[in-house]
Parts: structure tokens; C-alpha cells; sequence
């Protein structure tokens, strides 16, 4: 099969698509503009200050942009957050105490929450280790949300409801905001006290409004995912209710410290511009789902989620079917890549996670997914996961390469 003749078929079928995608990301940047020009956001709070972070203008700031922006009273957007896992953690212990139970409504959380919670290998301060309970509700066999038991399912104890709004490293479905709001709805009818916390990771500007917007008590992600916009360095935020944020600011720094310190080691401006440019670049990531999933499902592979069908995140999945394919799926990528194109991404033990992986990410911030990268875990099936994108037309390069490096194994 000719691969440019069927990408060139491909991107043909799939600008009327694009070019709704152009008018929600016109639609997002509008929101965002709205906050910064409400917040008379200007040069000045591009300054940072050292030590503590004692009065960090620029810092509170952006802490009222990104509330505006998300629908939340309010949030802590922070470059010592580790990862979205920390914030998500953080977010946890400020929330829960011992006797507590921790329902997950989507069943099995992502791979580096279920050391931290105490499923695998629980320990080093997990939440187990505090005597903090855990539940969760399988999917049907469809793969959606078992509606039917989660409207009996919550408990007097059931202090919080784990909301995972992608799909991380399964093959089911992520949440639309609809759904995610339908959830909030039938927790809250049970009890009105259980918090809903939304692992919002990959989630960000894919819709027009966030969960905190739709009844969310509160949610986490990662900037070196979509809500950086592909430039801001490291970091996190949470954002929801004023007292549940500044709970998890608490554990991030301490009790009587809260969301007051923490220094933005000239950051600011970056934080910024990331969240300014951020639904552009989901955009892009978006347009580069629907061309890796048209382009593979022609192939004859399952694609996840499938060509045409709305998106929920910027995760695309291909179902490979070997070892081989996966790992030569992700040299092809890495092959693209702009930084480390000489490497050949290989099979490694990951902290947090189970399985090894094998992952391609050459990209400008390390673990940006953000940008293009492909990865997962050396398992059975063998799926593919390829998220981000600075423009679709840099993945479209990129997929010539991994059509001809998977055919080899045919």
C-alpha cells in the first residue's frame, strides 16, 4: 500500500473535522483572554521572587487566571508539583483522613496512582498505610461507566469519589464532560458531603468548560501536559473550592503555609504564555488523533478511540497485537522526533509503573506529552499510545515512517 497516497487520502477526509476543531480552539483562547484581561495581567507579573515566595504577585495571579479560566473558586498552579501524580496525591491527603473510603467510579486508576494508593505494592506512605479505604466499580463489558450501580454505591464513609477523565493505559473510553457531570449528579444524591475529585490529566480544553465548571469539588493535572501549552517547564495545578485547594496546598507545603510560599524561580512568565498558547496546542494534539486513528484503522488495526467519534482527551490508542510492532512503532516515532532522533527507544523498568515500557519522547521538556510522543507498557495486547502535538503535520510526517516500520512485521 502506498503510505503517502493513503495519508494524503487521509488528511483530504478529515478537514471538515479540522476545521471545527479551529473553531473550539478559538472558542477556549477566547476564555483564556477574557481572564487575563479581567485580572489585568501585564509584564509585571512575569517578575518572581527567591526564598520563600513571600508576595509572588505574578504567582497569586496566574493562581486567579487559571480558577477564571477552569470554572473553579479557586486553584494553585505550582512548578513544584512534580508531576500531574503529585497533585493528584496532594490533592488525596488533604482530603482524606484514617477510616475514610476512596471510591474509583471508572474503574482501575493509571498505572502511577496504584502504588500511592496501596493496590501494588503498597508502602512508603501510601494511602493504605492510613488506614484510608479503597473501592472501586468495574466498567460493563461495553467499557463505559456501570451507571446502574454506581447509583447505590456510595457509603456513609465514602468521604471521595476518584473521577479518572482519560483513559490512561486501558482501552476503554474517557469521560465526556457530559458523563463526568451525569457522575457528580448521582454521587451527590447519595451524599451532597462526598467530594468529587476529578483526575483531569489529558482532559484539559479538549471541551469548551472543565469539571470544576459542571459541579467538580475538585481537580489535578499535570503543566507538562496540555494546560502548559508545550513550553512550561515542570509543574502542576488543582483547582476547585477554596477550602479543598487549600488542602492540598497544605500538603504540598505544610499546615499554616499553605498556598502563601513557594518560589517560581522566574517561571512566571512561561506559566503564562503556556496556558495562553494551550488550546492551540490541544488543538493541534486533537487533529492528530483523528489522522493517527483514520490512517490506522485503514490499515485494519482497532484504534481507540475510533475515526469520526468526538474526543474526550489527547490520547489516541492502536491496538498492535505484538512486542515487535510496539517497539518498532515507537523507534519510528522517536525517528521524528526533534531532539533525540538518533536514539532507539527500548523496553525499561519506569518508577510508578507496573509493566516496562517502551516509550518515544523526543521532546523539548522531558515527559511532555504535550508534544508528540508514542509509548506503552510491554503487555498484552500491545497497545500504542500516542499523545500531543505541536501540528498535525509533524505527527502526518512521523506516521510514513511507523505505517512502513509496522508493515515490516505484517
Amino acid at each position: 500500500m502506498d503510505t503517502k497516497k493513503l495519508l494524503e487520502t487521509s488528511e483530504i477526509t478529515l478537514m471538515p473535522i479540522f476545521a471545527q476543531i479551529d473553531a473550539k480552539v478559538k472558542e477556549n483562547i477566547k476564555k483564556v483572554l477574557e481572564a487575563y484581561r479581567y485580572h489585568r495581567v501585564g509584564v509585571h507579573h512575569f517578575s518572581s521572587v527567591s526564598g520563600y515566595g513571600h508576595d509572588d504577585l505574578g504567582r497569586d495571579t496566574l493562581d486567579s487566571v487559571f480558577a477564571r479560566v477552569m470554572g473553579a473558586e479557586s486553584a494553585l498552579v505550582r512548578v513544584q508539583f512534580v508531576s500531574g501524580t503529585h497533585a493528584i496525591m496532594c490533592a488525596l491527603f488533604g482530603i482524606l483522613r484514617p477510616g475514610d473510603e476512596m471510591l474509583a467510579v471508572v474503574g482501575s486508576p493509571y498505572d502511577t496512582l496504584e502504588e500511592a494508593i496501596g493496590i501494588r505494592d503498597g508502602g512508603y506512605g501510601s494511602l493504605a498505610e492510613f488506614n484510608i479505604k479503597y473501592r472501586e466499580l468495574s466498567l460493563t463489558q461495553e467499557g463505559i461507566v456501570d451507571w446502574e450501580v454506581l447509583n447505590t454505591a456510595i457509603k456513609d464513609n465514602t468521604r471521595l469519589v476518584l473521577i479518572q477523565r482519560s483513559c490512561g493505559y486501558s482501552w476503554r473510553k474517557s469521560l465526556s464532560i457530559e458523563e463526568i457531570e451525569r457522575i457528580i449528579t448521582l454521587v451527590k444524591q447519595q451524599n451532597p458531603n462526598t467530594v468529587c475529585f476529578v483526575d483531569n490529566c489529558y482532559g484539559e480544553f479538549i471541551e469548551n468548560c472543565e469539571p470544576t465548571a459542571v459541579g467538580a469539588d475538585l481537580m489535578a493535572g499535570s503543566l507538562i501536559k496540555n494546560p502548559g501549552g508545550t513550553i512550561v517547564t515542570a509543574g502542576g495545578y488543582v483547582a476547585g473550592k477554596k477550602d479543598l485547594v487549600e488542602a492540598a496546598a497544605c500538603r504540598l507545603t505544610s499546615p499554616g503555609i499553605g498556598s502563601s510560599c513557594g518560589a517560581t524561580f522566574d517561571q512566571n512568565r512561561l506559566l503564562f504564555q503556556g496556558l495562553f498558547l494551550a488550546p492551540q496546542m490541544v488543538g493541534e494534539a486533537v487533529k492528530s488523533s483523528y489522522l493517527i486513528a483514520e490512517v490506522f484503522s485503514r490499515l485494519g488495526y482497532e484504534v481507540n478511540p475510533l475515526p469520526n467519534v468526538p474526543r474526550r482527551d489527547i490520547i489516541q490508542a492502536i491496538k498492535l497485537g505484538s512486542a515487535d510492532k510496539l517497539i518498532a512503532f515507537c523507534q519510528a516515532i522517536q525517528k521524528f522526533s526533534p531532539v533525540g532522533s538518533y536514539l532507539d527507544p527500548v523496553p525499561a523498568s519506569q518508577p510508578g509503573y507496573e509493566s516496562k515500557l517502551v516509550m518515544a519522547g523526543g521532546t523539548f521538556i522531558d515527559g511532555s506529552t504535550s508534544e508528540f510522543s508514542a509509548d506503552g507498557p510491554l503487555r498484552e495486547p500491545f497497545i500504542v499510545f500516542c499523545q500531543g502535538a505541536t501540528h498535525w503535520t509533524h505527527v502526518s510526517l512521523a506516521l510514513e515512517s511507523a505505517m512502513d516500520a509496522v508493515g515490516f512485521y505484517s
